[in-house]
């Protein structure tokens, strides 16, 4: 008798066990499915905003700082002085987008990894994000209670961490446009277009984003006839760096 009253407690306490793993694994299904549309928007907003400044700053410190209107536009003239053909220095543009892919690359790997002391855009991150979370592999944490859309609650609830990884190439490249500036005078514009491929890692989930940025990196005002330029047409662009 005192096997058979074991036999049904033992039994008792599995179902018991059985039943709260199955209300526990139903909750969090149900919690995370209403919980990650909100924290995801969140964290996807915050994430491009952080990725944003390590861009800027690689091309702040790599190109725009560095380059020269002379080393990346190519001047021919023909014999009454006027400007007969307008190229670009693809090598010096190659050199200085290495050097940018390079920069963002290896900035977010290591923010990945907590080692930010290898982080060469730090002092602008530090403006934005804790040090500590950024040791940690940690962009920021977000409220649980954010999911819920009610200020009064803003704060309440555990904190949930943001982490990213890179997921893909850094492809950068440079596009052109011309744009017609006053009478009889036209602006050519050289941007740097750079691609990043990030995956936004949530405690079980996770969702792939791409950022673009395109920031202008040289400018040369052309006064009269538009001559015949490195790219063929007002508006192109060349894959310059795929990492």
């Amino acid at each position: 008798m005192k096997k058979i009253k074991k036999t049904k407690k033992i039994n008792l306490y599995v179902i018991v066990l059985l039943l709260l793993l199955v209300i526990g694994i139903n909750t969090f299904n149900y919690l995370s499915k209403k919980l990650s549309p909100a924290i995801i928007n969140y964290a996807e907003i915050e994430t491009k905003k952080f990725t944003n400044i390590v861009i800027n700053d690689a091309i702040a410190k790599t190109i725009t700082t560095k380059a020269k209107a002379q080393d990346i536009f190519e001047i021919t003239n023909d014999k009454t002085d006027e400007i007969k053909s307008i190229d670009f220095n693809t090598i010096k543009i190659n050199e200085y987008l290495t050097k940018a892919t390079k920069y963002i690359q290896n900035d977010i790997k290591n923010i990945e990894k907590g080692n930010i002391y290898s982080v060469k855009s730090i002092k602008e991150l530090k403006k934005q994000y804790k040090k500590k979370n950024l040791e940690k592999g940690i962009i920021f944490y977000v409220n649980s209670s954010l999911a819920l859309n009610n200020p009064l609650l803003a704060n309440i609830g555990p904190k949930i961490p943001i982490k990213i990884s890179l997921a893909g190439d850094v492809i950068s490249y440079i596009s052109t446009e011309v744009e017609d500036y006053g009478i009889n005078n036209s602006m050519i514009k050289v941007s740097a277009n750079i691609k990043v491929t990030e995956e936004i890692i949530l405690p079980f989930y996770g969702k792939s984003i791409e950022m673009d940025a395109k920031i202008p990196i040289a400018m040369k005002m052309i006064t009269g006839k538009i001559p015949q330029y490195y790219y063929g047409t007002k508006n192109s662009k060349e894959v310059i760096i795929p990492s």
